[in-house]
Protein backbone atom coordinates (compact mmCIF):
# COMPACT_ATOMS: atom_id res chain seq x y z
CA UNK A 1 0.00 0.00 0.00
CA UNK A 2 1.46 3.30 -0.73
CA UNK A 3 1.77 5.78 1.95
CA UNK A 4 2.20 9.50 1.87
CA UNK A 5 6.34 9.42 2.02
CA UNK A 6 6.37 7.35 -1.25
CA UNK A 7 4.35 10.34 -2.43
CA UNK A 8 6.54 12.30 -1.63
CA UNK A 9 9.33 10.67 -3.11
CA UNK A 10 7.98 10.00 -6.42
CA UNK A 11 6.72 13.51 -6.96
CA UNK A 12 10.06 15.50 -5.55
CA UNK A 13 8.39 17.40 -3.04
CA UNK A 14 7.75 17.76 0.80
CA UNK A 15 5.49 15.62 2.88
CA UNK A 16 4.32 19.16 3.67
CA UNK A 17 3.14 19.71 0.14
CA UNK A 18 1.46 16.49 -0.01
CA UNK A 19 0.12 17.08 2.94
CA UNK A 20 -1.37 20.57 1.81
CA UNK A 21 -2.38 18.97 -1.72
CA UNK A 22 -4.94 17.06 0.36
CA UNK A 23 -5.86 19.07 2.68
CA UNK A 24 -6.60 22.05 0.22
CA UNK A 25 -5.89 24.29 3.31
CA UNK A 26 -2.46 26.02 2.23
CA UNK A 27 -2.23 27.32 -1.11
CA UNK A 28 -0.03 25.19 -3.31
CA UNK A 29 1.07 26.21 -7.08
CA UNK A 30 -0.60 24.74 -9.97
CA UNK A 31 2.80 22.60 -11.28
CA UNK A 32 2.88 20.70 -7.65
CA UNK A 33 -0.58 20.84 -6.88
CA UNK A 34 -0.68 18.86 -10.78
CA UNK A 35 2.67 17.07 -10.26
CA UNK A 36 1.30 15.41 -6.71
CA UNK A 37 -2.00 14.47 -8.30
CA UNK A 38 -0.15 12.50 -11.00
CA UNK A 39 1.57 10.47 -9.06
CA UNK A 40 -1.51 9.97 -6.30
CA UNK A 41 -3.11 8.99 -8.96
CA UNK A 42 -0.61 6.18 -10.21
CA UNK A 43 -0.22 5.09 -6.79
CA UNK A 44 -3.80 4.79 -6.07
CA UNK A 45 -2.52 6.40 -2.94
CA UNK A 46 -6.01 6.62 -0.12
CA UNK A 47 -4.87 8.94 2.80
CA UNK A 48 -5.85 7.45 6.36
CA UNK A 49 -8.76 9.68 6.99
CA UNK A 50 -9.12 8.02 11.10
CA UNK A 51 -5.28 9.23 11.70
CA UNK A 52 -5.94 12.88 10.10
CA UNK A 53 -8.80 13.48 11.92
CA UNK A 54 -7.51 12.22 15.39
CA UNK A 55 -4.93 15.56 14.72
CA UNK A 56 -7.70 17.65 13.09
CA UNK A 57 -10.46 16.43 15.58
CA UNK A 58 -13.27 16.09 12.35
CA UNK A 59 -13.58 13.81 9.84
CA UNK A 60 -15.86 15.76 7.46
CA UNK A 61 -18.10 12.95 8.16
CA UNK A 62 -21.91 12.57 8.76
CA UNK A 63 -24.26 9.46 9.81
CA UNK A 64 -27.36 9.29 9.00
CA UNK A 65 -29.72 6.50 10.42
CA UNK A 66 -33.02 5.61 8.94
CA UNK A 67 -35.96 3.33 10.28
CA UNK A 68 -36.88 1.77 6.64
CA UNK A 69 -34.78 2.05 3.32
CA UNK A 70 -37.57 0.44 1.52
CA UNK A 71 -39.84 3.12 2.11
CA UNK A 72 -40.02 5.34 -0.45
CA UNK A 73 -40.69 8.10 2.04
CA UNK A 74 -36.96 8.20 3.14
CA UNK A 75 -34.67 8.17 -0.40
CA UNK A 76 -35.59 12.29 -0.85
CA UNK A 77 -35.13 12.83 2.78
CA UNK A 78 -31.80 11.48 2.45
CA UNK A 79 -30.60 13.19 -1.18
CA UNK A 80 -31.65 16.36 0.99
CA UNK A 81 -29.48 15.62 4.02
CA UNK A 82 -26.72 14.34 1.19
CA UNK A 83 -27.37 17.79 -1.03
CA UNK A 84 -27.01 19.86 1.99
CA UNK A 85 -24.14 18.09 3.65
CA UNK A 86 -22.29 18.06 0.38
CA UNK A 87 -22.78 22.24 -0.23
CA UNK A 88 -20.08 22.32 3.19
CA UNK A 89 -17.61 19.82 2.34
CA UNK A 90 -19.29 16.74 4.26
CA UNK A 91 -19.66 13.19 3.24
CA UNK A 92 -22.74 11.20 4.33
CA UNK A 93 -22.97 7.40 5.65
CA UNK A 94 -26.55 6.19 5.42
CA UNK A 95 -27.22 3.29 7.43
CA UNK A 96 -31.16 1.16 7.99
CA UNK A 97 -32.33 -0.22 11.28
CA UNK A 98 -35.14 -1.72 10.42
CA UNK A 99 -36.76 -0.43 13.13
CA UNK A 100 -35.12 -2.13 15.39
CA UNK A 101 -33.46 -0.68 18.90
CA UNK A 102 -31.08 -3.09 18.97
CA UNK A 103 -29.98 -2.52 15.28
CA UNK A 104 -30.00 1.44 15.99
CA UNK A 105 -27.77 0.79 19.53
CA UNK A 106 -25.47 -1.12 17.17
CA UNK A 107 -25.52 1.73 14.14
CA UNK A 108 -24.72 4.03 16.63
CA UNK A 109 -21.92 2.41 18.49
CA UNK A 110 -19.83 1.99 15.10
CA UNK A 111 -20.17 5.35 13.93
CA UNK A 112 -19.16 6.58 17.55
CA UNK A 113 -16.16 4.62 16.74
CA UNK A 114 -15.69 5.76 13.16
CA UNK A 115 -15.64 9.24 14.73
CA UNK A 116 -18.37 10.73 12.93
CA UNK A 117 -18.78 14.19 13.36
CA UNK A 118 -22.72 14.31 13.54
CA UNK A 119 -25.78 12.46 13.48
CA UNK A 120 -29.13 12.52 11.64
CA UNK A 121 -31.30 10.25 13.66
CA UNK A 122 -34.90 8.81 12.69
CA UNK A 123 -35.29 7.10 15.88
CA UNK A 124 -36.88 3.32 15.77
CA UNK A 125 -39.85 3.01 18.66
CA UNK A 126 -38.00 2.01 22.28
CA UNK A 127 -40.19 2.29 24.52
CA UNK A 128 -37.57 5.05 26.31
CA UNK A 129 -34.72 2.37 25.71
CA UNK A 130 -32.82 5.95 24.68
CA UNK A 131 -29.12 5.29 26.81
CA UNK A 132 -27.55 4.40 23.86
CA UNK A 133 -28.59 7.76 22.28
CA UNK A 134 -28.12 9.61 25.39
CA UNK A 135 -24.71 8.22 25.08
CA UNK A 136 -23.12 9.44 22.14
CA UNK A 137 -24.62 12.79 22.82
CA UNK A 138 -22.84 12.85 26.01
CA UNK A 139 -19.20 11.76 23.69
CA UNK A 140 -19.66 14.99 22.02
CA UNK A 141 -21.72 14.20 19.17
CA UNK A 142 -24.57 16.30 17.99
CA UNK A 143 -28.02 14.59 16.96
CA UNK A 144 -30.76 15.78 15.18
CA UNK A 145 -33.99 14.08 15.23
CA UNK A 146 -35.87 14.01 11.40
CA UNK A 147 -39.18 13.13 11.24
CA UNK A 148 -39.60 11.23 14.24
CA UNK A 149 -38.96 13.45 17.49
CA UNK A 150 -37.30 11.64 20.76
CA UNK A 151 -39.88 12.43 23.59
CA UNK A 152 -37.97 13.33 27.24
CA UNK A 153 -34.55 14.32 25.43
CA UNK A 154 -33.33 17.66 24.29
CA UNK A 155 -32.71 16.22 21.22
CA UNK A 156 -32.56 19.06 17.98
CA UNK A 157 -35.24 18.49 15.05
CA UNK A 158 -36.99 18.67 11.75
CA UNK A 159 -40.33 17.46 11.40
CA UNK A 160 -44.12 18.31 10.00
CA UNK A 161 -46.74 19.30 12.30
CA UNK A 162 -48.59 15.87 12.40
CA UNK A 163 -51.28 16.89 14.29
CA UNK A 164 -52.59 19.58 11.67
CA UNK A 165 -52.08 17.14 8.48
CA UNK A 166 -53.87 14.31 10.05
CA UNK A 167 -56.58 17.01 11.45
CA UNK A 168 -56.73 18.78 7.89
CA UNK A 169 -57.21 15.57 5.95
CA UNK A 170 -60.08 13.78 8.37
CA UNK A 171 -61.92 17.43 8.45
CA UNK A 172 -61.81 17.06 4.66
CA UNK A 173 -63.47 13.44 4.97
CA UNK A 174 -66.20 14.29 7.53
CA UNK A 175 -66.80 17.82 5.07
CA UNK A 176 -67.64 14.98 2.95
CA UNK A 177 -70.16 13.66 5.04
CA UNK A 178 -68.17 10.73 6.20
CA UNK A 179 -69.23 10.16 10.29
CA UNK A 180 -67.66 6.53 10.16
CA UNK A 181 -64.27 7.15 9.75
CA UNK A 182 -60.93 4.51 10.92
CA UNK A 183 -57.68 4.98 11.43
CA UNK A 184 -54.93 3.01 11.12
CA UNK A 185 -52.20 4.28 13.16
CA UNK A 186 -48.01 3.49 13.36
CA UNK A 187 -46.64 2.28 16.17
CA UNK A 188 -47.56 4.19 19.01
CA UNK A 189 -44.40 4.12 21.21
CA UNK A 190 -43.65 6.72 17.94
CA UNK A 191 -44.47 10.60 18.87
CA UNK A 192 -45.27 10.74 15.24
CA UNK A 193 -47.88 8.09 14.95
CA UNK A 194 -49.34 9.89 18.50
CA UNK A 195 -49.14 12.99 16.92
CA UNK A 196 -51.21 11.66 13.55
CA UNK A 197 -53.50 10.48 15.93
CA UNK A 198 -54.48 13.00 17.90
CA UNK A 199 -54.96 15.12 14.42
CA UNK A 200 -57.43 12.31 13.80
CA UNK A 201 -59.67 12.41 17.38
CA UNK A 202 -59.24 16.63 16.74
CA UNK A 203 -60.89 16.20 13.44
CA UNK A 204 -63.96 14.24 14.91
CA UNK A 205 -64.42 16.66 17.78
CA UNK A 206 -64.58 19.24 15.70
CA UNK A 207 -67.23 17.48 13.50
CA UNK A 208 -69.43 16.09 16.58
CA UNK A 209 -68.48 12.31 15.98
CA UNK A 210 -67.29 10.08 18.82
CA UNK A 211 -64.02 8.34 18.30
CA UNK A 212 -65.41 4.80 18.16
CA UNK A 213 -62.45 2.60 19.43
CA UNK A 214 -62.58 -0.72 17.52
CA UNK A 215 -61.98 1.99 14.26
CA UNK A 216 -58.88 2.80 15.83
CA UNK A 217 -56.13 0.25 14.77
CA UNK A 218 -52.57 0.35 15.76
CA UNK A 219 -49.82 -0.67 12.66
CA UNK A 220 -46.33 -0.12 12.29
CA UNK A 221 -45.74 1.92 9.23
CA UNK A 222 -45.58 -1.12 7.32
CA UNK A 223 -46.91 -2.40 4.49
CA UNK A 224 -48.04 -5.70 5.96
CA UNK A 225 -49.76 -4.06 8.90
CA UNK A 226 -51.84 -2.08 6.28
CA UNK A 227 -53.25 -5.16 4.91
CA UNK A 228 -53.94 -7.05 8.00
CA UNK A 229 -55.63 -4.21 9.72
CA UNK A 230 -57.20 -3.19 6.64
CA UNK A 231 -58.71 -6.04 5.84
CA UNK A 232 -59.89 -6.61 9.08
CA UNK A 233 -61.43 -3.26 9.27
CA UNK A 234 -63.03 -3.96 5.61
CA UNK A 235 -64.74 -7.41 6.73
CA UNK A 236 -65.92 -6.11 10.22
CA UNK A 237 -70.25 -5.67 10.81
CA UNK A 238 -68.56 -2.18 11.78
CA UNK A 239 -66.93 -1.25 8.41
CA UNK A 240 -66.62 2.06 8.11
CA UNK A 241 -67.17 4.48 5.41
CA UNK A 242 -63.79 6.36 4.93
CA UNK A 243 -60.23 5.59 6.02
CA UNK A 244 -57.55 7.61 6.98
CA UNK A 245 -54.11 5.89 6.98
CA UNK A 246 -50.85 7.10 9.10
CA UNK A 247 -48.22 6.76 6.22
CA UNK A 248 -47.99 5.85 2.46
CA UNK A 249 -46.45 1.93 3.30
CA UNK A 250 -49.49 0.95 5.17
CA UNK A 251 -51.43 2.44 2.52
CA UNK A 252 -50.26 0.37 0.09
CA UNK A 253 -51.43 -2.61 2.17
CA UNK A 254 -54.60 -0.79 2.53
CA UNK A 255 -54.56 -1.12 -1.02
CA UNK A 256 -54.29 -5.03 -1.85
CA UNK A 257 -56.64 -5.39 0.84
CA UNK A 258 -59.02 -3.55 -0.86
CA UNK A 259 -58.76 -5.58 -4.37
CA UNK A 260 -58.53 -8.58 -2.45
CA UNK A 261 -62.01 -8.07 -1.02
CA UNK A 262 -63.43 -6.59 -4.31
CA UNK A 263 -64.70 -3.63 -2.84
CA UNK A 264 -64.43 -0.42 -4.83
CA UNK A 265 -62.45 3.17 -4.03
CA UNK A 266 -64.09 5.58 -3.25
CA UNK A 267 -67.71 3.79 -3.71
CA UNK A 268 -67.27 1.64 -1.22
CA UNK A 269 -64.93 3.39 0.90
CA UNK A 270 -63.33 6.54 0.98
CA UNK A 271 -59.21 6.47 1.41
CA UNK A 272 -56.83 9.10 2.04
CA UNK A 273 -53.39 8.63 3.51
CA UNK A 274 -50.52 10.65 5.15
CA UNK A 275 -47.56 10.60 3.22
CA UNK A 276 -47.77 11.07 -0.77
CA UNK A 277 -46.29 8.54 -2.53
CA UNK A 278 -44.06 8.73 -5.31
CA UNK A 279 -46.39 7.01 -7.31
CA UNK A 280 -49.58 8.66 -6.16
CA UNK A 281 -51.21 9.70 -9.11
CA UNK A 282 -50.69 6.26 -10.89
CA UNK A 283 -53.25 4.25 -8.95
CA UNK A 284 -56.67 4.85 -9.83
CA UNK A 285 -58.06 6.14 -7.96
CA UNK A 286 -55.60 8.40 -7.40
CA UNK A 287 -54.99 8.98 -3.82
CA UNK A 288 -55.92 11.91 -1.39
CA UNK A 289 -52.83 12.73 0.21
CA UNK A 290 -51.02 14.35 2.99
CA UNK A 291 -47.90 15.57 1.56
CA UNK A 292 -44.51 15.83 3.65
CA UNK A 293 -41.62 18.14 2.43
CA UNK A 294 -39.16 15.23 2.37
CA UNK A 295 -36.56 16.76 0.51
CA UNK A 296 -36.60 19.76 2.79
CA UNK A 297 -36.95 17.63 6.08
CA UNK A 298 -33.37 16.01 5.11
CA UNK A 299 -31.54 19.19 3.56
CA UNK A 300 -32.79 21.52 6.79
CA UNK A 301 -31.44 19.03 9.23
CA UNK A 302 -27.83 18.09 7.49
CA UNK A 303 -27.95 22.43 7.96
CA UNK A 304 -28.84 22.73 11.25
CA UNK A 305 -26.17 19.69 12.15
CA UNK A 306 -23.45 21.32 10.54
CA UNK A 307 -24.15 24.44 12.25
CA UNK A 308 -23.82 23.02 15.52
CA UNK A 309 -21.01 20.87 14.64
CA UNK A 310 -19.12 24.38 13.90
CA UNK A 311 -20.69 25.74 16.64
CA UNK A 312 -22.70 28.49 14.84
CA UNK A 313 -25.33 27.51 17.07
CA UNK A 314 -23.69 27.33 20.58
CA UNK A 315 -25.59 26.19 23.73
CA UNK A 316 -27.63 23.36 24.74
CA UNK A 317 -31.71 24.69 23.79
CA UNK A 318 -33.06 22.29 22.23
CA UNK A 319 -33.93 23.89 18.10
CA UNK A 320 -37.04 22.23 16.88
CA UNK A 321 -37.93 23.34 13.24
CA UNK A 322 -41.60 22.04 12.11
CA UNK A 323 -42.85 21.91 8.27
CA UNK A 324 -45.89 22.71 6.86
CA UNK A 325 -47.78 19.71 5.32
CA UNK A 326 -49.86 20.04 2.25
CA UNK A 327 -53.46 18.38 1.63
CA UNK A 328 -53.41 17.27 -2.13
CA UNK A 329 -57.25 16.26 -2.94
CA UNK A 330 -57.78 13.38 -5.71
CA UNK A 331 -59.90 11.06 -6.21
CA UNK A 332 -60.00 8.63 -3.56
CA UNK A 333 -61.66 10.40 -1.32
CA UNK A 334 -64.66 10.90 -3.72
CA UNK A 335 -66.06 11.75 -6.93
CA UNK A 336 -64.86 14.54 -8.92
CA UNK A 337 -67.06 17.62 -8.17
CA UNK A 338 -67.95 16.83 -4.61
CA UNK A 339 -64.33 18.26 -3.33
CA UNK A 340 -63.81 20.80 -1.12
CA UNK A 341 -61.01 22.91 -1.63
CA UNK A 342 -57.55 22.83 -0.10
CA UNK A 343 -58.36 26.45 1.30
CA UNK A 344 -60.93 25.95 3.31
CA UNK A 345 -59.21 22.63 4.84
CA UNK A 346 -56.03 24.50 6.00
CA UNK A 347 -57.45 26.44 9.02
CA UNK A 348 -59.60 23.66 11.12
CA UNK A 349 -60.79 24.97 13.82
CA UNK A 350 -59.57 25.85 17.15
Amino acid sequence: MATIKEVARRAGVSLGTVSNVLSGNVPVSRELRERVAAVIRDLDYHPNHVARSLKAKNTKTLGMVISDITNPFFPLMVRGAEDAASAHGYFLITFNTDDRVERERQVLSLLRSRRVDGLLLVVAPNNGDVEHIRNTVEAGIPIVCLDRIQPGMALDSVSVDNVKGSRMCVQHLTMRGHRHIAIITGSLALQTAKDRLRGYKLALRDAGIKVEADLVCEGDFREQSGYKLGKNLLLSPNRPTALFVSNGMMTLGVLRAIEEIGLRCPDDLALATFDDLPVSEAFRPHLTSVAQPTYEIGHAGANLLIERIQAKRPGRKRISIVLEPDLRIRESSGRPGQYHTAEQLTSPPA
